[in-house]
């Protein structure tokens, strides 16, 4: 259990490119939300789930983006304005495949950081990070920047520890951790793995 950490599982996306809502999708008996809040329950004690509006399909506590269709960024403002821990690991509801050996691994690499962020063939994975609730004041700066700036031109700012590959493979050595079901096809290819 990492205690001094709260689980924000973000679930607003639109899922255009899924055709439907795919957190309800089923995978291996189970939502893909319902398979993340498990995961998120054997590792951390606090959970929240971001959206961009209330919902009532979800059993558990939600905090809406600080300003409506500004992306994760907004998101995990809220996310770490109501934390009641000092850490917040943002995990996207659509990664199936995601092992709590990667997360602890992460989690071990936070002292006097802000963020601590994954970083694979060069692609950093700001979804599957830990934050420092100190990092909000910097993280409020960027999303209320003209333009609407994504959670990518935010990292920049933030005392980072990155982690690459090359310190993960020994735990997934197909980095599947990291995939995310956007797709059909990444849906098809998840049952075949998990059974229906």
């Amino acid at each position: 259990m990492i205690a001094d950490c709260t689980a924000l599982i973000f679930a607003g996306g639109d899922s255009r490119r899924m055709g439907r809502d795919k957190l309800f999708l089923q995978i291996g008996g189970q939502s893909l939300l319902q398979r993340t809040l498990d995961l998120m329950r054997s590792l951390f004690s606090s959970i929240l789930v971001s959206v961009q509006h209330p919902r009532d399909d979800i059993d558990a506590p939600q905090v809406c983006d600080e300003i409506p269709e500004a992306g994760p960024l907004a998101g995990l403002c809220a996310g770490l304005q109501h934390s009641t821990t000092p850490w917040v690991f943002a995990v996207a509801a659509d990664m199936p495949y995601l092992l709590p050996e990667v997360i602890e691994r992460l989690a071990a690499h936070r002292a006097g950081r802000q963020a601590v962020v994954p970083v694979i063939d060069g692609q950093p994975y700001p979804l599957t990070a830990f934050y420092a609730v100190s990092a909000l004041p910097t993280l409020r700066t960027v999303l209320t920047r003209p333009g609407k700036p994504g959670l990518f031109a935010a990292l920049p700012e933030l005392d980072i520890c990155r982690i690459d590959e090359h310190h993960l493979a020994d735990i997934d050595m197909e980095l599947r951790s990291f995939a995310d079901l956007d797709t059909p096809e990444d849906a098809a290819e998840a049952l075949r793995h998990f059974g229906n």
